[in-house]
Parts: C-alpha cells; sequence; structure tokens
C-alpha cells in the first residue's frame, strides 16, 4: 500500500515513515502543500499534518478532497474542538491528536482502510447494497444507494463520502431506529473512538447540505433514524462549531 505522509517535522516524519515501512507500506514523504498536490494521485492513502510552512493544512485538505477520495487521516497537534470538526468537515476520515501511540495509529489507519476498500464486489462499509437496489425516497429526498447519490426536489447533492455512508446506512433499512453505537460501529468501526463527535458532524452536514433537518430524525438518547422531511426545512446550524451542533445534548458521558 502507497502512503503519502504530508508531515515538514523530520523527526516525526523519519518516525512515522519507519513504522508504516514496518508494516509493508511504501511511502513518499513531503514537507509542503505543493508537493502534496503533485503527488497525492498516486497515494492510496494519506497521512497529513495540519501545520505546514506554505498553506494552512484544512486548505490543503479540502484542496486535497477535491482530486483525491484516498482515506486521509489528520495527524496534527491542533486539538480544540473546532479544530476537530473542521477537519471532519473538510473531509478526513479519522482525526488523531499529537502526541499519539504509534500502535494506536497504525490500528487507525488498518481501520480506515477496511472502511474505504475499492476493491470491486465491496460496497460502503456501512450497509451492503445489491447491484439491483431501488433509490429510497423520502419526501423529495431520493438517495441512490447503488449509484451514491442524493437528489433533493430532482438536484443532485455533493455529500462527502462518510456523509453519504451514514445516510445510506438510515436509507437501506428506513424503518429503523440505528443506535449510536451501531452506526459508529458499522462505519467508522469503532464504537468508542472521538467518532461519536464526528458521527454528529456528518449528520449536521447531510441536514445543512440538503436542506432538510427533518431528513436525520434524532432519537433522543438513544440514536438516528432516517426522517420524512418537508420541502421547507428550515436550515440546521453550521456544524463548523461543534457547541452549535443540534445533536450535542444527546451525548452522553460514555458516548463521547
Amino acid at each position: 500500500m502507497h502512503a503519502l505522509l504530508v508531515e515538514d517535522d523530520d523527526r516525526m516524519a523519519q518516525a512515522l515513515g519507519t513504522a508504516l515501512a514496518q508494516r509493508g507500506h511504501t511511502v513518499r514523504r513531503v514537507g509542503r502543500a505543493l508537493d502534496a498536490l503533485r503527488h497525492v494521485r498516486e497515494a492510496e492513502f494519506v497521512l497529513l499534518d495540519l501545520g505546514l510552512p506554505d498553506l494552512d493544512g484544512l486548505e490543503l485538505l479540502r484542496r486535497l478532497r477535491t482530486v483525491c477520495d484516498a482515506p486521509l487521516i489528520v495527524v496534527t497537534a491542533r486539538c480544540e474542538e473546532r479544530d476537530i470538526v473542521q477537519g471532519l468537515r473538510a473531509g478526513a476520515d479519522d482525526y488523531v491528536v499529537k502526541p499519539f501511540r504509534m500502535a494506536e495509529l497504525m490500528a487507525r489507519i488498518d481501520s480506515v482502510r477496511r472502511r474505504t476498500d475499492p476493491h470491486p464486489g465491496r460496497t460502503a462499509p456501512s450497509e451492503p447494497v445489491a447491484a439491483g437496489s431501488r433509490p429510497v425516497r423520502t419526501g423529495d429526498v431520493e438517495v441512490d444507494l447503488a449509484g451514491r447519490t442524493v437528489t433533493v426536489a430532482g438536484a443532485e447533492v455533493r455529500l462527502t463520502r462518510r456523509e453519504f455512508d451514514v445516510l445510506a446506512f438510515l436509507a437501506a433499512r428506513p424503518d429503523e431506529v440505528h443506535a449510536r453505537a451501531v452506526i459508529l460501529d458499522r462505519i467508522w468501526g469503532d464504537v468508542f473512538l472521538a467518532a461519536s463527535r464526528s458521527l454528529d458532524v456528518h449528520v449536521a452536514g447531510i441536514r445543512a447540505k440538503t436542506g432538510r433537518a427533518g431528513l436525520v430524525r434524532t432519537v433522543r438518547g438513544f440514536g438516528y433514524q432516517l426522517g420524512f422531511p418537508a420541502s421547507a426545512d428550515a436550515p440546521v446550524p453550521d456544524a463548523r462549531d461543534a457547541r452549535d451542533l443540534r445533536d450535542a445534548p444527546d451525548l452522553r458521558d460514555d458516548e463521547r
């Protein structure tokens, strides 16, 4: 597996490169955003530091996501909740704060790769979808599980890969209420991950991008269900600040 390591600190880059090589990965290390953009198309997964000398890492992440869909993990010293939320919203598949345990990072890489494996015959990790699956409609929203597209009032809406995975998981069984732990396990592969916050961020992203606040229904204290949105749903708060997320009050201590 070919990794692109975007890290400007030589000592950190050497430690990460050695650990990856020991696990059989080939590594290209770059220390600048311009070089990351030049080489990202050849990468099978990306480790991205946000503290780069030539461009803010979050801006680079957004640009990378316009040209590359490879699994990407942010590895950074930025630990504020706002930074984590912004990183996940910008398209990161996971977010690891320095300092970290190398074994944990390697496990997270393996988990992200399993969830995003593009091999033929495999679909989104959240819910197996038969080739002939019919689109799911709720209100004026249509979710094409096989084609991985979402339309609202006939217009296509672009969701991130993870946002679609969450929506597809709910749409595959629209009559069921899905526990938070089940969604985290099936989509993130880790019930106890900081991804509990990531789930809230991605649900808020689905609501905001579709303009249908009722598309994902919160079942307080339990989880989520596909909803029945009105065509003129009011927009939800911007998820860039996790404190403003509508779902935040539903989090229990053991879910964080």
